[in-house]
């Protein structure tokens, strides 16, 4: 698997050229993101045989479990995601079978969003083969490595937050 994407290979190059940066920050900044561009692409490849999307993924896992459903504005609350992207979501869940819209009997203008049988079990299986996949990632790391592991990252989601203001 290659490890850095040639763009990133030319700006590190292009940093020792002119001896202006260290480039081992640069470096570890460009392989986290090769990490999670290639933890991103397996994730959709996982999700593509079942016609799924990350965010369509999430929007079973939210529904999973809720007999009554969730509506349209609450499914984009919890998934942090606009109305107009929960309406695209939610089209294509309905098309494929894994949802289906009920109105209200109280008000009609109030939808409640409910798994089909299809996406109830899709989601109960996908469930458990993502959060398998997921900690197959950490095979090995002992709980002080993955402790260590989450404070690094959020020193470096500090920095950057901190880089912004």
């Amino acid at each position: 698997m290659k490890s850095l994407e040639q763009k990133h290979l030319a700006l590190i190059e292009e940093a020792e050229r002119r001896g202006q940066v260290s480039t081992d920050n640069l470096r570890a900044c460009f392989e986290l993101l090769a990490l999670a561009g290639t933890i991103d692409k397996d994730c959709a490849a996982r999700l593509a045989p079942y016609h799924l999307s990350e965010g369509k993924f999430v929007l079973l896992f939210l529904l999973h479990g809720q007999a009554d459903g969730l509506s349209p504005f609450e499914l984009a609350e919890r998934a942090g995601v606009t109305r107009a992207t929960i309406t695209g979501l939610l089209d294509g869940l309905e098309r494929d079978q894994f949802i289906k819209r009920c109105p209200s009997l109280e008000d009609r203008r109030k939808v409640a969003v409910l798994l089909t049988p299809h996406g109830e079990a899709c989601a109960r299986d996908l469930f458990n083969a993502h959060t398998q996949w997921i900690s197959a990632l950490f095979a090995g790391f002992s709980a002080d490595e993955r402790k260590t592991l989450n404070g690094f990252l959020s020193r470096i989601r500090n920095n950057l937050v901190e880089a912004a203001s």
